[in-house]
């Protein structure tokens, strides 16, 4: 679990702004919801023999005896706010989004901590694939504008109820021909829940995995149709992909569609997941809710931050101006115009500390403040003062009742050109 600071926060917020700005040309809203739920809400969606539920979770009895968990990802909790507030029957489809942070007791690796933080969507009402291909649109255009694209579209289709029976019998049927093969923890997961084996990290178990039965070709018609659809939908949007048909995720509630974000960089090793999803069509009525469908997905915050971090990119905000006060008198009209200019929409760094002029121009000079403003008894009897550029340049006149102005226009006038 980590600390986030001024200098790292604001690659955070870069995130997190870009993220409402997209979602909202999407039409999405955002929900909050607890950080702790019922631990049966995770067990009755995400899965009692998948890793999150059995390994993972940070499960505790509560004063009341009741048996709550921190939450380990963020659809369980959406669709139990969908159901609690009857959302069905407000709207005949919904568009959330939501980010926070999630906890999850797992191996520590390259951005991935046990507590971590996802921004997911989730879109309910709509069975159609387009709601697929939209979902997937929004990922990418938010990988665009943070500037990532050296990342990959990975789909599969799991099929539903009617076709999945038979691929599930041939793959354990296959996987008990190579059990010998697989870890002590596949070997166990084929007992319980085969399709977990397919989603092992293991060398060995992903060789094997890699020769087995494919399930695209056991998908029944309307399966089928609907694959193919999306597929067609995402050329329609000009949006690359790649069809992996061992792609199953680590979760139980899917259905038909899933996909992963696959990015390929140095600062997260090998190739990872950078964030994913799919079609969970059975779940709101699994869980006691009204029959509708669902689709949804999530992306790691840690992840795209240490993504951007490894960019190159500037993200912290400098100060407009540094206000430096040069004698003890002009202390409290020092703090004043300070609070003045910063009503005025500037962001204006000012010590507090006061200290010799010598010592606030350098703390004016590490700020990265564009413009320095000297106040002294002069400034204050004369109404009129000097903008210094940090950068180098002559000093601006300015009166002290225009600074904002002033230092806007100079920061919208065009960059003078050499003279040759």
């Amino acid at each position: 679990m980590n600390d986030l600071l001024p200098g790292e926060i604001e690659v955070w917020q870069f995130v997190e702004s870009t993220a409402r700005t997209l979602f909202g040309r999407f039409g999405y809203g955002e929900v909050r919801t607890p950080m702790v739920e019922d631990t049966a809400l995770f067990v009755r969606s995400v899965g009692e023999e998948t890793d999150i539920v059995g390994k993972e979770m940070y499960t505790f009895e509560d004063k009341g005896g009741r048996s709550l968990s921190l939450r380990p990802e963020g659809t369980a909790p959406a669709a139990r706010a969908y159901i609690e507030h009857s959302v069905n029957n407000q709207e005949p489809v919904s568009r959330w989004f939501y980010m926070g942070p999630m906890f999850r007791y797992e191996r520590m690796k390259t951005g991935r901590y046990r507590q971590f933080s996802q921004i997911g969507a989730e879109a309910y009402g709509a069975k159609e694939p387009a709601q697929d291909a939209e979902l997937m649109d929004v990922v990418v255009q938010f990988l665009e504008a943070l500037g990532l694209t050296d990342v990959t579209l990975n789909i599969n289709s799991l099929g539903d109820d009617n076709c999945r029976p038979a691929y599930h019998a041939r793959l354990v049927e296959y996987l008990n021909a190579h059990r010998e093969e697989l870890c002590a923890d596949c070997q166990q997961r084929l007992e319980r829940n085969p399709l977990r084996v397919l989603d092992c990290k293991n060398e060995k178990c992903q060789a094997v995995a890699a020769a087995g039965p494919n399930v695209l070709e056991f998908l029944c018609e309307p399966c089928r149709a609907h694959f193919t659809d999306l597929q067609r939908k995402l050329g329609v949007l000009g949006i690359k992909y790649v069809v992996n048909h061992r792609l199953v995720r680590g979760l139980d509630y899917y259905t038909r569609t899933v996909f992963e974000f696959i990015a390929s960089h140095p600062a997260l090793g090998t190739a990872s997941t950078v964030g994913g999803g799919g079609r969970y069509d059975k779940m709101m009525k699994g869980l006691g809710g009204p029959d509708v469908p669902a689709v949804g997905y999530a992306m790691g915050l840690d992840r795209l931050v240490l993504l951007l971090k490894e960019s190159g990119k500037t993200f912290t905000q400098q100060p407009d101006l540094f206000i430096a006060v040069a004698d003890e008198g002009s202390q409290d009209e020092g703090l004043a115009l300070a609070s003045r200019l910063r009503r005025e929409g500037l962001k204006v760094d000012f010590d507090t500390r006061g200290g010799s002029l010598k010592s606030q121009m350098k703390r004016a000079d590490k700020s990265g403040a564009r413009f320095t403003l000297v106040l002294g008894e002069q400034e204050r009897q004369s109404g009129q003062a000097k903008l210094k550029p940090m950068a180098g340049g002559e000093p601006i006149p300015v009166a002290l009742d225009n600074v904002a102005a002033t230092v806007r226009a100079q920061q919208q006038a065009p960059a003078t050109a050499p003279v040759c």
